[in-house]
């Protein structure tokens, strides 16, 4: 088995001044720097009092989920010999707040929109989704479902 480690550092930016002795007192406000890339600016979701401007982790979350299925679908499409020459998702997760203050995802939805040549399986292209959401290591990870709603077009 090959590891491969990540390594992220997030700072807080949000001090206004008095630290964290108030909840409405401080901004949410954090930087996602990864080494030689640029710097996200983060916050929490403005249901949480966060900069609706900024990345959450929720928005994040579900983002990972399809960029990581759609790197996957593309590996296996340029295998199979089915040229995409276009591919959009529209992603959507939702999350369940719990009567302790805590919350939990309960599903995300993936729909991407794929366009491939004309002389490919469309067929084929549509079932690759299956195998590719078998292959990601982001969705392999969640404790939630992660569906999958494809639409093939041909161009």
């Amino acid at each position: 088995m090959h590891q491969h480690d990540y390594h992220v550092q997030v700072t807080w930016t949000g001090n206004q001044g008095s630290g964290t002795r108030d909840y409405r007192a401080y901004s949410r406000d954090h930087d996602i720097e990864i080494a030689g890339k640029a710097t996200l600016q983060g916050s929490a979701d403005p249901a949480f009092l966060g900069d609706a401007g900024r990345h959450n982790p929720e928005d994040m979350l579900v983002a990972s989920l399809s960029a990581c299925h759609m790197l996957w679908y593309l590996h296996l499409c340029a295998e199979a010999r089915i040229v995409v020459e276009d591919y959009t998702d529209q992603a959507q997760g939702s999350m369940a707040l719990t009567s302790s203050g805590g919350g939990h995802f309960t599903q995300v939805t993936l729909r991407p929109r794929v366009t491939v040549s004309g002389d490919s399986d469309a067929q084929l292209a549509e079932r690759l989704h299956e195998r590719a959401h078998a292959l990601c290591f982001i969705a392999n990870s969640v404790n939630f479902p992660v569906t999958c709603e494809p639409r093939i077009v041909l161009q």
